[in-house]
C-alpha cells in the first residue's frame, strides 16, 4: 500500500493482480471506507482521494480504468475536476456519486463530461453494475483503437506508437502504414495494396515513395538489441513478424 497526504492507494496482490483500477475522489470519511471495502470485495484495486486538489493529481498519475467521483468536494469541486481532465484529454470513465440528483443537476454532471451519474443513496449492488457497464464500454472502445504485435503498440486515438516501450518519432502517413501492417501481421503486403489503403490511389510503378517510408519505419522498429519485425519480402512486398 501507497500513501501520499489524503491519497491512498491499495495495490493488487495475487488472484487480483489484473483487476480493474479505480479511483474514489470522496471526502466523507464512512463513505470513503464504504466503497473502498466494497469495491475491493468485488474484484477491483481501489485508490481513495479525500479531496479534489488530491483526487485531481491522482487522476492524472495513476490513470485509472474508472473513477467515482463526489460533486461536492474540498479544494476543487467535482465538476471543475472532472471539466479540467477532460481538458487536458483524459478519457478515464468517470461515474458522478453525489446526494445532488435533480434532473438539472445529473444533467449538468453529464454535459461536464460524466458517464454515468448515481445519486445518493445508494446500493453497492448497482454501483457495481454500472461501473461493469462503463469498463465494457471501454474495453470495446479499446479494442478498436489499441493495436498490439509483438512488444509493438499503437494507439490510435493518441496518434502515439511505442516499441518495447519507447515511443516511435512517427509523423502520420508513417502511423498510418503501420496501422496497416499491424492490422495484417505475418502476412506479405504487397506495393500495391499498401498505395491503395493507406495512399489511396492505384499502384505507379515510377514510385518509391513506399520504400521511402517502410525504410523509415524499419529504421525506428528494427532498433538494436531488439527483434527484427519489419522485413521485405524481395520482388513481392514487405511483411511484419518476428520471422524473416
Amino acid at each position: 500500500m501507497s500513501t501520499t497526504p489524503n491519497l491512498v492507494v491499495n495495490g493488487a496482490t495475487g488472484a487480483c493482480r489484473d483487476a480493474a483500477r479505480l479511483l474514489v475522489i470522496e471526502d466523507d470519511r464512512q463513505t470513503r471506507a464504504f466503497l473502498r471495502a466494497g469495491l475491493e470485495e468485488s474484484g477491483y484495486v481501489v485508490a481513495c482521494a479525500a479531496d479534489g486538489g488530491v483526487g485531481l493529481e491522482a487522476a492524472r498519475r495513476l490513470r485509472s480504468d474508472a473513477i467515482i467521483l463526489d460533486r461536492m468536494l474540498p479544494a476543487t469541486d467535482g465538476l471543475t475536476l472532472l471539466q479540467t481532465l477532460r481538458d487536458e484529454g483524459i478519457d478515464t470513465p468517470v461515474l458522478i456519486l453525489s446526494a445532488i440528483g435533480s434532473t438539472d443537476e445529473r444533467v449538468r454532471g453529464l454535459r461536464a463530461g460524466s458517464d454515468d451519474y448515481l445519486v445518493k443513496p445508494f446500493e453497492m449492488s448497482e454501483l457495481v453494475a454500472r461501473l461493469e457497464v462503463l469498463l465494457r464500454r471501454r474495453s470495446a472502445l479499446s479494442a478498436l483503437t489499441h493495436l498490439e504485435f509483438e512488444d509493438l503498440s499503437l494507439d490510435l486515438l493518441a496518434s502515439r506508437a511505442s516499441r518495447a516501450g519507447k515511443a516511435l518519432a512517427l509523423q502520420p502517413r508513417a502511423l498510418q502504414l503501420l496501422e496497416f501492417l499491424m492490422r495484417n501481421p505475418r502476412q506479405i503486403v504487397t506495393r500495391s495494396m499498401i498505395l491503395h489503403t493507406v495512399w489511396n490511389y492505384d499502384f505507379d510503378p515510377r514510385t518509391n515513395v513506399i520504400d521511402v517510408y517502410v525504410s523509415n519505419l524499419r529504421r525506428e522498429i528494427n532498433r538494436p538489441g531488439l527483434t527484427q519485425l519489419l522485413h521485405t519480402v524481395r520482388g513481392v512486398g514487405f511483411r511484419l513478424s518476428p520471422e524473416a
